[in-house]
């Protein structure tokens, strides 16, 4: 049995479908992120976009997917990835790539395109307990992304411009229906667009905390999913977190955090392998 595997970890959400490529040392415990792509769906169909990014990773590294892989799992809408071994539970797999970035988390806060999930984890990345927001809620990345295109801006845009605000106004709508009205009226009173996208942030970065505390919360807190890259939800989230007066929290930010469904995937997929394989080996015994 080899030590040392390839896997993949594919991880499709709302808008976009992110693949890693792992290297898996199982004798080592040694997991190395070799590459990474994260492709816009846009208007197409997720299927495709999935074979196209699966395909992009494979030709870049000069590997076959038959003979190279040895487990490609899927997390997020798995039904969309076709020729997958495995399918783990995205909030498993959250977990478990926020322990790859942080081995030291105690927790890990997905702030993905449709909620923010809070979750205290173990040294394993194994789920212990968690805290979520709804769906209907407007503390999500979907929301940033809506409310940036009503402003004009590409969703990259977003963290820059709330760094560059001055006086925020936070928009008092709990569902994203209210919420966005509230973003209009600013808009109509001439409130500048930093002012807006901080007080957005700061919305829903007052979301997370209190998921946070309703979760007793342990600190160091790693922050994955695609609003971890946003600088200025980052930002927010010190500046709630500091108003907090009855805990500190430390908060870890990673450059690749919108991989890491993907990362946990492609982790838990080699962990599931030499599993398999172990019973395959008990058999024959």
């Amino acid at each position: 049995m080899k030590n040392t595997i390839y896997t993949m970890g594919v991880d499709v959400g709302g808008s976009y479908v992110k693949a890693v490529l792992m290297k898996y040392n199982h004798e080592t415990g040694d997991h190395k992120l070799v590459d990474k792509q994260a492709e816009k769906i846009r208007k197409r169909d997720p299927k495709d976009v999935v074979v196209d990014t699966v395909d992009m990773i494979l030709k870049r590294n000069n590997l076959n997917y038959d003979k190279d892989i040895a487990y490609l799992a899927s997390t997020g809408e798995g039904e969309m990835v076709e020729k997958k071994t495995g399918h783990f539970y995205s909030m498993t797999c959250h977990a478990r790539g926020g322990v790859f970035f942080a081995p030291n988390a105690n927790t890990v806060v997905d702030m993905g395109a449709l909620y923010v999930r809070a979750i205290k984890v173990d040294h394993r990345g194994k789920v212990m307990d968690y805290k979520m927001t709804g769906q209907c809620a407007s503390g999500s990345g979907q929301f940033i992304e809506n409310i940036s295109r009503y402003l004009g801006l590409a969703i990259e845009e977003v963290g820059e411009m709330s760094l560059k605000a001055d006086n925020p106004e936070v928009p008092s709508g709990i569902c994203a229906v209210l919420a966005e009205t509230d973003v209009i009226n600013l808009v109509s009173k001439g409130l500048s667009t930093p002012n807006i996208v901080k007080g957005i942030n700061l919305s829903i970065a007052g979301r997370v905390v209190k998921l946070l505390g309703a979760l007793n919360a342990e600190t160091p807190i790693v922050l994955v999913g695609g609003m971890g890259m946003n600088v200025g939800m980052i930002q927010a989230i010190e500046e709630q977190a500091m108003e907090n007066k009855k805990k500190a929290f430390d908060f870890i930010p990673n450059p690749d955090a919108i991989f890491s469904g993907a990362i946990g995937a492609a982790l838990w997929g080699g962990f599931r392998y030499y599993k398999l394989k172990e019973k395959e080996a008990a058999v024959v015994v």
